[in-house]
């Protein structure tokens, strides 16, 4: 405890100096909201559009009007599909704020998201509380140690349980949550909730949409409850800095400023995370939200400064959030829009000005800004410059993707990448048309760039064109944006599981290739071996020879032959996963040989050991959370079993119950429709990507 005092008291004064050196930069936020599908997140996100003035009607997602879901797509499957960015302000505070999909196929929107952010609101549902994808995102925002708060919707609904959710918080997502709002429930009503840090009860009213807000005292039936909270609340705020402890043990309590200082402290080290609650749709609950935004988010002054690599001299240098520095930006996202490419970026220091040339660090090449542009979901604002702390649209890199990093050309860094994630299921297609064929692969091209969790490739055996995704959605989805967005028309297969390929146990082999090839002798002679690393292991190459006997060069060559070697596979073309390669002896003639030698050697020696250490089939299996009415539960499980499924957990959930079961994703094919037919459509389910294991 003590070291975390002495670390909050060092953030709170350097967040206080740097507030007073740049007073701008400290009423920037940026951030997310995210959440579990159909917890509420855009129906939110709408709310505080309309109560900022970025609207003046508010949308909703069940009749496909929502701000921030425009494709069609979106409208038409009332979820969100692509991130959208907006930027609203709010209490003199400018919010960069972007809307994230909930569903699992669409998880790479949120990881680069996060990657950029400075805070997030987490959005739970007060009946299913954490679910699936809520664990999901919010491990991504642990790996980028972003803050959070937490917001507990759909208190409206029946079987509403706010307590629980705070719970299932604390128990599943290993946070420590801060709760500084209750709700004011009758029965399945919710009433409004108590502010605890002012200790006034708030209702929302209704001819207004919410946007009138009665303050009054709390209610005699809540005060109780209330009262008790406040004490954990306290005691939370007060722990964050050593002046705020003092005071609370010697008065028993903290005014609204010191509650304030200390719940901001907390949330930026991510040592708790406050909670609060309401109905979004019910216009309950929102602009208290917008207010902790501010409250308790960082501003880009209160997070480490950017750190990478500098290209030139191989070593860390950091970059500060200041117009002095030179200019360090990473592409987050690219998008096509109508064919023209649009690259969204997070500023870290610098400015990003319209009509100028930049350096892409990452490919080492220039490139010009054409225009630049603030967005409104898919309404632009063309502006003139983006000053560091900002998320803008740039118009006009060609070469930049997902993950690269732009800056000054005399002053590179490259800054962490984007973790991508690779696709579990293909389908074959085909154009219709010749005229579809012509346009066919550039269309495809346009979309790998836009999505990084999508690829494409034609199957060297059968000459099938293969498409590949995160899942059935994903890949509808693209279908449908080939048809009607590009205006190609392709049929298609039957979705496949792409398998991947490992070894059980261990196996050595030696090879000596010696050819003449283009009037020039190869030679590599050399024996390497193979065996399992654990599950996930990837694949690990280790060299067992003296460094003196072999040169850097030549050892590459050794180490890419037995790479492509793994990408290739040894049981059906499938990449080979969780190998280590180890290179144990070369030749008597090591003089003579040569690196086309050694590549090609490494490559047949390791498929030779491969074959001879029992090697498998791997095939990905994928969690899946089912949510049913409690009479249908021994139906359900027993279709899970058929399915080769493993049966993790049953619990109860308000009348209805969750089963939590481990499946291969072969088996899951179609699993929607036979769930609606055995609940007669009141069955629920999710799902998302486990691990990879031996085929079953």
């Amino acid at each position: 405890m003590e070291k975390v005092k002495s670390l909050c008291n060092k953030m709170h004064f350097a967040i206080g100096f740097c507030q007073m050196a740049f007073p701008h930069l400290s009423r920037i936020r940026n951030i997310g909201i995210t959440a579990h599908i159909d917890a509420g997140k855009t129906t939110l996100t709408e709310r505080i559009l309309f109560y900022s003035k970025k609207i003046h009607k508010i949308g909703e997602v069940d009749d496909g009007s929502a701000t921030m879901d425009y494709m069609p797509q979106e409208q038409e499957r009332g979820i969100t599909i692509t991130s959208a960015a907006t930027t609203l302000t709010w209490k003199n505070h400018e919010i960069h704020l972007i809307d994230t999909p909930g569903h699992v196929d669409f998880t790479i929107e949120v990881e680069r998201s996060l990657r950029v952010l400075d805070g997030v609101v987490a959005v739970l549902c007060a009946v299913g509380g954490v679910e699936p994808q809520t664990e999901t995102v919010w491990r991504q925002a642990d790996r980028y140690q972003v803050p959070r708060i937490v917001f507990v919707n759909k208190l409206d609904r029946i079987g509403a349980n706010f307590t629980r959710a705070v719970d299932m918080v604390k128990q599943k997502l290993g946070a420590h949550p801060v709760v500084i709002q209750i709700p004011m429930m009758a029965g399945d009503e919710c009433l409004g909730v108590v502010d605890l840090i002012h200790m006034k009860s708030l209702s929302w009213d209704k001819s207004t949409f919410g946007s009138e807000i009665h303050v009054q005292d709390i209610p005699s039936s809540f005060l109780e409850d209330a009262l008790v909270a406040r004490r954990s609340m306290l005691e939370s705020a007060a722990e964050m800095h050593e002046e705020l402890l003092e005071h609370y043990l010697e008065y028993e309590d903290l005014d609204e400023k010191q509650i304030l200082r200390g719940l901001r402290i907390g949330t930026i080290s991510n040592t708790f995370v406050p909670i609060l609650c309401g109905s979004a749709l019910k216009n309950i609950g929102v602009q208290p939200v917008i207010d902790a935004v501010i409250d308790f988010l960082p501003s880009p002054l209160d997070v480490p400064p950017v750190t990478g690599i500098n290209p030139l001299t191989g070593f860390e240098e950091q970059r500060l959030p200041k117009l002095s520095e030179p200019l360090s930006a990473l592409a987050f996202k690219v998008s096509m829009d109508q064919g023209r490419k649009a690259t969204y970026l997070r500023i870290y220091s610098g400015e990003l000005r319209a009509e100028s040339e930049i350096y892409n660090a990452t490919r080492g090449v220039k490139e010009r800004v054409a225009r630049l542009f603030q967005m409104h979901a898919n309404k632009r604002e063309r502006i003139e410059s983006a000053p560091a702390g900002s998320i803008a649209l740039a118009v006009g890199l060609k070469d930049t993707i997902t993950g690269d990093t732009v800056t000054d050309i005399s002053s590179p860094i490259i800054l962490e990448s984007v973790d991508l994630y690779k696709p579990v299921i293909s389908i074959a297609i085909e154009p219709e048309t010749r005229a579809d064929q012509e346009k066919l692969y550039a269309t495809l091209e346009k979309i790998a760039v836009e999505d990084p969790s999508f690829n494409y490739s034609e199957n060297q055996d059968t000459g099938q064109l293969l498409i590949s995704g995160m899942g059935e959605l994903h890949l509808e989805i693209i279908l449908d944006r080939l048809k009607r967005e590009y205006g190609v028309a392709v049929r298609s297969g039957k979705p496949q599981v792409l398998y991947k390929e490992t070894v059980l146990s261990s196996g050595q082999a030696h090879v000596r290739f010696d050819r003449e090839i283009h009037d020039v002798r190869h030679i590599g002679d050399l024996t390497l071996s193979v065996s399992p690393t654990q599950r996930g292991g990837g694949y690990v190459f280790e060299n067992a020879i003296p460094s003196d006997l072999l040169s850097s060069d030549l050892l590459n060559f050794i180490e890419q032959g037995a790479r492509e070697a793994m990408l290739a596979g040894v049981v059906a073309g499938n990449e080979a996963i969780d190998i280590q390669v180890t290179l144990h002896e070369l030749g008597s003639d090591v003089a003579s040989m040569t690196g086309l030698g050694l590549k090609v050697a490494a490559g047949q020696a390791c498929k030779e050991a491969c074959e001879k250490a029992s090697p498998v089939l791997l095939e990905p299996f994928m969690t899946v959370e089912v949510t049913i009415p409690d009479e249908y539960v021994g139906e359900v499980i027993a279709d899970l079993n058929s399915r080769k499924g493993r049966l993790e957990e049953v619990s109860p959930l308000s009348g209805s119950s969750v089963i939590r079961a481990v499946l291969p994703l072969a088996t899951m094919f179609g699993y929607s429709t036979s769930l609606r037919s055995i609940t007669q459509g009141r069955g629920i389910f999710s799902m998302q990507y486990s691990h990879y294991d031996s085929k079953s």
